[in-house]
């Protein structure tokens, strides 16, 4: 519990304090945003603000765990060091992005395609290193069965070893690719990604604790309960990871919120994404991500259908802008009113999601 709180907060301070130091230094390198010529005209006025801040999260989030871990004295799992390798790997395909377009100019950086191949490779190494590393009982840190608030019945490995594996990438590539570019779609105002992101990530401090104390493998489990004991790895370690990245985010929403003062940019979109993603799969509630990340879905969500109706209708939209929140952004709202009444829907979201997972157990 103490590396957990420590983790949390030194990764809160090291973003709270560091992040002008790193606004200066992109200032003085020309790591500005560019804004798009068909946005809302507003945004304009935010043109050459830093973004890439990202990286001050993600450096805060590592320093953080290994230096909790190190103050405390506790191990160093594999499972929390695959989240902050999804985490990293993602977030070098973003700055890749950023950086190009920070260098060109341009509100495209990285083409759609090669984005994605980046993605594609970053989480297919992902998927291959969760089943690998077995501890001494033989569990790897991820299993090949789809989960919804624990493992389900269906494993990837019923079709074969080697069909299953190949089903079980793509499924893992799946959940990746689509958490980590709603996290990107959903970063389109002050402080909305970066907020929502610490009501989701920290579901996963409450999900993980409490799947610590529930755990197949503690002592301290009530025998009366055993039944309803939780199969997951390192379930600890992960909630420690996760309340390094909720601190970080918490002590880089000062600088981000409205007016922003610097972005987190595709380098921290992505790399959130990546950590959400990473850690459902990890925690065995793949499917409860739907849920927990709804605000993320519903913005997506509403790029998808704006794009098949505009195709189907001949030029047709249901919304004025897409995502949903340049809608509304249109139709006179504060971008202030628009990310709290956001961060609202995401906390309700939350709130089901970590309270079906709570019902779950005691139904069972």
């Amino acid at each position: 519990m103490s590396t957990l709180l420590l983790a949390g907060a030194i990764s809160l301070v090291f973003t709270l304090f560091m992040t002008p130091v790193f606004i200066r230094l992109f200032r003085a390198v020309g790591w500005g945003q560019f804004i798009r010529e068909d946005g809302p005209k507003e945004h304009h006025l935010k043109k050459g603000t830093p973004t890439m801040g990202g990286i001050v999260v993600i450096l805060g989030v590592v320093i953080a765990y290994f230096g909790a871990v190190w103050i405390t004295g506790a191990i160093v799992e594999i499972s929390s060091l695959l989240v902050i390798f999804l985490m990293v790997g993602l977030g070098l395909v973003g700055f890749i992005d950023d950086f190009i377009k920070t260098h060109k100019q341009r509100s495209l950086g990285l083409g759609g395609v090669s984005k994605i191949i980046g993605q594609v490779v970053v989480a297919v190494a992902f998927a291959l290193l969760v089943i690998s590393f077995p501890d001494e009982t033989g569990k790897t840190p991820g299993s090949t069965r789809i989960s919804f608030l624990r493992n389900t019945s269906i494993d990837f490995l019923q079709l074969g070893l080697v069909a299953g594996i190949i089903v079980f990438c793509l499924w893992i590539v799946l959940i990746v690719t689509a958490t980590s570019n709603a996290v990107n779609v959903t970063d389109g105002l002050d402080g909305l990604a970066t907020g929502a992101s610490i009501f989701a990530i920290g579901s996963f401090v409450i999900i993980n604790f409490w799947q610590f104390n529930q755990s197949c493998y503690s002592l301290r489990l009530d025998p009366a309960v055993q039944y309803k004991c939780y199969d997951v790895r390192d379930p600890l370690d992960l909630a420690i990871v996760a309340a390094a990245i909720v601190g970080g985010l918490i002590g880089f929403l000062w600088w981000n919120t409205s007016p922003a003062q610097i972005f987190l940019g595709d380098t921290g979109s992505l790399a959130l994404g990546g950590a959400l993603a990473a850690l459902a799969i990890l925690s065995q509630t793949q499917l409860l991500l739907i849920i927990l990340a709804g605000l993320f879905v519903v913005d997506t969500g509403s790029v998808i259908v704006q794009r098949a109706y505009f195709k189907i209708t001949h030029g047709k939209r249901i919304f004025l802008m897409s995502p949903i929140h340049h809608h509304f952004e249109l139709k006179g709202w504060a971008e202030v009113t628009i990310v709290v009444r956001f961060w609202i829907i995401s906390g309700l979201c939350v709130a089901a999601g970590v309270g079906l997972f709570y019902f779950e157990w005691l139904s069972k």
